[in-house]
């Protein structure tokens, strides 16, 4: 960008702007924003930007590009923050720190007003009648623990349209993970107590949950109930198993801890939640920055841009100093009703949890700067196709491969940032369903695969492709339905009609059109080779089990046929299919063959 033909007469506008508290915006000769500021007092604040000899690199340079400056007047400093912060988030100035997240947070939500309450993720404005928990960081992290107090309490997860149609327990009642309320194999009492349990556990009273737990066992092995004093035993040994691996804050109070690092010009911001005392997890950002950036600047940037809008907990820790907090406290106080309080602790265990949060964003920061440019272009362009709130971190893709419904092989392959994860790989051979049925294929593959991940063994992927349109999709959720997998971005990848690379048509649960991208697009040749691989593992594997079952199974299943005589017919006649073309006198013509054995090889193999 060229310095601007005519220079900024500053000195004239100085002698002209307001001493009122407000907003100030620097423009470029194009009359773009190239940076936005708030003031309490505009004169003061602005003349220190013409009158300092000893300005920093990054306002010199912006300096240079400036053509004129824009002032919107407010009636006090805190007003000014606010109308700072919506005019960052909407032009995105290239002067001004940027957070590219603005997404909303994932809650818990539990809603008390029902019979028998739903546990589930919520997103959203929170309107509903009901128990709210979090903020979490991740929508990963919130399913994280709605599966933990699955297991623990065995709460429904399941849609109120779903749980309404039962006339039998599911599969989540048969791997333990709920109680069946849909079918009444629990009494509305009982499970309203389990539901309060979820509440204190969410609330941070484990201590108190375990305690009435163990009562309700003692009260069960008096009445010599052993079968039910026996699952509360295990359930007070769960929940201390749980209890033992959180970290637990001595402080059962809401806050979060903030840490900043930088490398290469690159910054990471780690935001770690805690919530009734309990570590609910961290989160990353990598905001735009221009220039060298101090990390106070950065989090002085950061805080308003995260927080206003939000809910905020009732302390913000920060592990560097940041002065000018002041403001945005305030801000922060009458925005949530309450005092929220920003500061630096010293010591303690603030201190002390501070230093997990830096660890935390450095470890982000180094696992960023270590991977390949090109594969974090495919991830980002992926996240914004399929509007997901971070570049997806495990991709899984499902294929079929058969022919004319013969061998059926489902097949499972998994990335991540890195690429493909091959020893996470697996194939499904699929039995008991009519030739060429492809949904039931899918249905059971995804069946086998997230039952496993239900109970605890595995990860829940970010994106989940299958390669197919609507029906494949459609079966897949279905699947994922009865198993009460949610979360899961779903998308159905079809060929399109040219059937040509690069007019691919994505299906999406949310959408009643496909998605097409442009053959062009990072995010498609991520989602191309994906399936692609999918495919080819697919099709190995049914090529595989063809090759088995043509050469060995139906021989096999001849009684008195035992592996020496199958040896020897196969030496004799060169494979299953020249045996196939041979009559009964040609295979008992083979030494240990009897004219019997012959003829049941025959029939056998002639379908009779």
């Amino acid at each position: 960008m060229n310095s601007p033909e005519v220079p900024f007469d500053s000195a004239s506008f100085l002698k002209h702007v307001t001493s009122a508290p407000g907003v100030y915006r620097m423009l470029n000769a194009a009359g773009e924003i190239l940076y936005v500021g708030k003031a309490g007092n505009l004169k003061k604040r602005l003349s220190s930007y013409f009158r300092n000899k000893n300005l920093n690199p990054k306002t010199s340079v912006m300096l240079r590009h400036m053509a004129g400056v824009e002032v919107t007047v407010t009636h006090t400093e805190t007003e000014a923050l606010l109308l700072e912060n919506n005019i960052i988030k909407q032009h995105r100035p290239r002067y001004n720190v940027v957070l590219r997240d603005d997404k909303s947070y994932p809650y818990i939500y539990i809603n008390t007003q029902d019979v028998f309450p739903r546990l589930t993720v919520y997103r959203g404005r929170r309107q509903e009648h009901g128990r709210y928990f979090g903020p979490y960081p991740s929508a990963h992290a919130a399913r994280e623990t709605v599966n933990l107090l699955q297991k623990l309490f065995l709460l429904r997860q399941c849609n109120d349209a779903f749980f309404r149609n039962r006339s039998r327990p599911c599969l989540q009642f048969q791997i333990k993970h709920c109680s069946a309320p849909c079918v009444r194999l629990i009494e509305q009492e009982d499970y309203a107590r389990d539901v309060q349990h979820a509440v204190m556990f969410l609330e941070g009273r484990s201590r108190e949950v375990i305690d009435a737990v163990v009562k309700r066992m003692e009260r069960a092995s008096h009445s010599q109930d052993y079968e039910l004093a026996a699952r509360y035993r295990d359930q007070i040994s769960s929940l201390r198993n749980t209890v033992g691996h959180q970290h637990i804050s001595a402080n059962r109070g809401d806050f979060d801890l903030i840490a900043a690092e930088q490398h290469a010009g690159v910054y990471c911001i780690a935001v770690m939640m805690v919530r009734g005392g309990r570590n609910l997890g961290c989160r990353t950002f990598y905001p735009r920055v221009a220039l060298e950036t101090t990390l106070a600047e950065l989090l002085a940037a950061f805080l308003p841009q995260h927080y206003l809008g939000r809910d905020v907990p009732g302390e913000i820790l920060l592990a560097a100093a940041v002065p000018g907090m002041e403001l945005l406290q305030s801000a922060l106080s009458e925005q949530s009703g309450r005092r929220v309080r920003i500061r630096r602790p010293q010591r303690g265990a603030g201190k002390h949890m501070l230093a997990l949060a830096k660890a935390n964003a450095a470890q982000a920061l180094h696992l960023r700067l270590a991977m390949d440019a090109g594969s974090r272009t495919r991830l980002e362009s992926l996240q914004e196709a399929l509007q997901l709130e971070q570049p997806p971190q495990r991709l899984e893709c499902f294929d079929i491969s058969h022919t004319m419904g013969e061998g059926t092989v489902a097949s499972c392959v998994v990335f991540n940032s890195e690429g493909p994860i091959k020893s996470q790989y697996r194939r499904f051979n699929i039995e008991g369903l009519s030739p060429g049925d492809d949904y039931g294929a899918i249905s059971q593959a995804l069946t086998r695969r997230y039952t496993r991940l239900k109970k605890g063994e595995g990860i829940v992927p970010d994106v989940l492709f299958i390669d197919g349109g609507k029906g494949q999709l459609h079966a897949a959720e279905q699947a994922l339905e009865e198993l009460q997998v949610q979360g899961v971005m779903l998308v159905g990848v079809a060929k399109g009609r040219s059937r040509k690379p690069g007019m691919e048509q994505l299906f999406l649960s949310a959408r009643k059109t496909p998605l097409i991208l442009p053959a062009d697009s990072p995010a498609l040749h991520l989602i191309q080779q994906i399936r692609d691989e999918a495919h080819r593992f697919a099709i190995t594997g049914h090529r595989q089990r063809r090759a088995r079952a043509r050469n060995t199974s139906l021989l096999e299943s001849v009684p008195g046929l035992g592996s020496k005589r199958r040896q020897q017919l196969l030496k004799q006649f060169g494979g299953l299919q020249q045996i196939a073309r041979a009559g009964v006198e040609d295979l008992a013509s083979v030494h240990g063959i009897s004219h019997e054995l012959a003829g049941r090889i025959y029939d056998l193999l002639h379908g009779d």
